[in-house]
């Protein structure tokens, strides 16, 4: 594990908000709602409006990529989780959100994969996005199952696992063999957020952090979610990103109207992918309110305050 670069200096972080600034025009010109007149990436998912939807849908984006959601019948957060194989072994971002029996399907995936490489096993990392319970309640599946580590839930247990010593400037490489993963720390909307960058596919799994929905965000945690957002729309400047991907769909095929709280179905669902732009949006907006995080409708995600909780991040 290695470790690549900080937070950006104060000294340096004028030179990137003026950056930022000029980048956030070309996102708020309709780059980022224009993501939904391109052809979609994936094949419409399942949305929890059909009774006889299966548990899991799984759509592979290649050999060793896959994403998986998880029927809004079996729980209304309908969260998607990630697979990714490397040549010594795999990730699983995201466990769940209860409500079903996650590993089956992981399961049959890793076997699926192990046949087609000539593998009778590879060892299996279950990581998570953050530790809201929408995201780790298949994990005690996993506990006993062998060859499998589940890393666990506070920010001491991210950052250790992951080597990263000082939580959240720093950056960490994380590799499953020939897949080098970027771990990049976003606590605000949760303490021990983290975002995943594979360069393979290019995407940035973004978690809660950003994602077409409500992104929420103690009333206390404000500074350091727009810390978070400088970081990760700094790394993304830097970086050959072609999409966010995030955990839920909480936006409708119309700019700015989502779907109301604990909703069962999602008919006309939005895509799930953002684009790149959408990290420059969200990070100017968020530079732009200071220390006080206020409620705002964009066209793919509202920012939303909520109550201040504890711990600090």
């Amino acid at each position: 594990m290695s470790l690549s670069h900080p937070i950006l200096p104060h000294s340096a972080r004028f030179v990137f908000r003026a950056a930022l600034a000029a980048l956030a025009l070309v996102a708020s010109s309709g780059a980022v709602a224009a993501e939904q007149d391109k052809p979609p990436l994936f094949a419409p998912w399942i949305d929890g409006t059909s009774a006889s939807e299966p548990e899991t849908q799984v759509q592979q984006v290649d050999p060793d990529t896959f994403v998986i959601r998880q029927s809004m019948r079996t729980n209304f957060e309908g969260p998607f989780l990630y697979l990714l194989f490397g040549s010594d072994k795999a990730l699983l971002l995201d466990s769940g959100a209860g409500g079903l029996e996650i590993r089956p399907t992981i399961d049959r995936l890793i076997a699926a994969w192990c046949a087609r490489n000539g593998r009778t096993s590879i060892p299996l990392v279950v990581a998570h996005s953050h530790g809201h319970g929408d995201h780790h309640q298949g994990d005690a599946e996993f506990a006993a199952r062998p060859d499998t580590t589940v890393i666990g839930l506070a920010p001491t247990d991210v950052a250790g696992f992951f080597g990263i010593t000082d939580w959240p400037r720093e950056i960490a490489t994380f590799d499953l063999g020939g897949r080098a993963l970027s771990i990049v720390p976003t606590p605000g909307h949760e303490p021990a957020h983290i975002a995943i960058y594979d360069p393979k596919t290019r995407f940035l799994l973004s978690g809660d952090t950003l994602y077409p929905g409500r992104l929420y965000v103690p009333a206390n945690w404000s500074g350091v979610f727009r810390e978070s957002m400088l970081r990760l729309a700094q790394f993304v400047r830097e970086h050959r990103v072609s999409h966010l991907l995030g955990a839920h769909i909480e936006m409708t095929t119309t700019p700015g109207q989502d779907y109301p709280f604990e909703a069962p179905a999602h008919p006309d669902e939005r895509v799930l992918e953002l684009p790149p732009e959408a990290a420059y949006a969200l990070a100017r907006l968020v530079e732009g309110m200071g220390d006080t995080v206020q409620r705002t409708v964009a066209d793919d995600f509202i920012v939303f305050p909520v109550e201040a909780r504890l711990p600090n991040p």
